[in-house]
């Protein structure tokens, strides 16, 4: 049976109490507007996690979260992050909504096991390729194929095959996989008639949502 999560709610209940790594930390280029308006993932983490560190490459969004309390933020490049060293045992490995900005999401998966250990859980969080909305907005909106209801820095879209043909190449294997809807902080941004046509698709079928979730281990773990 198709199980529909809130993501926030879904990463909230797998790190709490936990040794929590966040990579993709910043929600950058947003993270002014998220420390602002309270939403930042990594802020939330933090309140509920026993630790936690955060990974990203954006310097000068580390620093608006070092100004604003955070500890423990490292700047590395996503891909290459068997180079950083880290050596602390976590818990939880959170990627939310960065996969999909990544150029080459293999060399980050090889980079993720080195910061694995057996029990260690990988959470992955992206936007659904098979999402009613964007598709929608698309068809409604697409201006002959060139306006996409698209991130401005996402390279690429995945759905439930294809994230886990990439983790089963890359050594993982998926122990439980949900999909997300639109959250309460993107809904309030929405028309109504976008969040309509969104309800109604997501009743009728919920694989047709706006995310996917996965939580992974290492093969053989």
């Amino acid at each position: 049976m198709i199980e529909l999560k809130d993501r926030v709610s879904a990463i909230m209940e797998a790190c709490r109490g936990k040794r929590v790594l966040h990579l993709g930390c910043t929600n950058s280029p947003y993270t002014a507007e998220s420390i602002q308006e309270g939403s930042l993932l990594h802020s939330r983490i933090a309140e509920i996690a026993q630790s936690v560190h955060g990974f990203d490459n954006d310097t000068a969004s580390l620093e608006m979260m070092r100004k604003a309390g955070h500890e423990n933020l490292h700047e590395a490049d996503l891909e290459n992050l068997e180079e950083t060293g880290f050596s602390e045992e976590v818990d939880v490995i959170v990627a939310g909504e960065m996969i999909e900005h990544l150029s080459n999401p293999g060399r980050f998966l090889d980079g993720v096991k080195t910061m694995m250990g057996p029990e260690t859980i990988l959470l992955i969080t992206t936007i659904n390729a098979y999402s009613a909305l964007r598709n929608l907005q698309y068809a409604l909106r697409g201006r002959g194929g060139v306006n996409e209801p698209v991130h401005p820095d996402h390279v690429a879209y995945y759905s439930y095959s294809t994230l886990r043909l990439l983790l089963d190449r890359s050594g993982f294997d998926i122990d439980d996989f949900m999909f997300y809807d639109i959250g309460p902080e993107h809904r309030v941004h929405m028309k109504w008639f976008y969040r309509l046509l969104n309800d109604v698709c997501v009743s009728v079928s919920k694989q047709s949502s706006d995310g996917i979730i996965a939580f992974c281990k290492l093969r053989g773990k």
